[in-house]
């Protein structure tokens, strides 16, 4: 498996937007995210929202990977009780020559390891339950199921990984 020291984080930019776009038609990334344009227009949206934030993932300095990150907020108990300084991320391999060779566990490691630097206290995530390729690199990288629910995105396996 790819070690974590390997991956970098930096913000979506605008200029950014067509390869996600790229990436979001994937089969591989369409299967489990939306409409592409539609998933475009809404990262462009959260630019300008404090409570959210969105990365192009880097291996060795080649973008492959988004990732978003947001805050829970106090009065969301959508992922059940839990700490105050919770965040949920979301994520895809954009590119498919990258995926099933370790690299999402690697990269959804090495950003719990920045963010429990930064003081959160809990990671969350919601994959679909027949997303078994997702889930398993979810477990891989420290995550445990704890309930399954019906969202307004469908069915969803709540995760969580807790700062150790």
């Amino acid at each position: 498996m790819p070690t974590a020291d390997l991956y970098a984080f930096r913000p979506v930019t605008a200029d950014d937007l067509p390869m996600l776009e790229r990436w979001l038609n994937a089969p591989h990334v369409r299967r489990w995210w939306g409409e592409p344009a539609k998933e475009v227009a809404g990262i462009a949206e959260d630019f300008d929202d404090p409570a959210m934030a969105s990365f192009i993932v880097l291996h060795a300095g080649m973008p492959f990977a988004y990732l978003q990150s947001y805050r829970i907020s106090a009065d969301d108990f959508s992922f059940g009780d839990r700490p105050d300084r919770t965040v949920g991320i979301d994520q895809f391999i954009g590119l498919a020559d990258m995926v099933g060779i370790g690299h999402g566990p690697a990269m959804i490691d090495a950003f719990a390891a920045k963010v429990f630097d930064e003081g959160v206290e809990r990671i969350v995530l919601d994959p679909h339950p027949d997303n078994a390729y997702a889930i398993r690199a979810y477990e891989k990288a420290g995550f445990h199921a704890f309930d399954q629910r019906m969202t307004e995105d469908g069915p969803a396996l709540m995760m969580a990984r807790d700062r150790c």
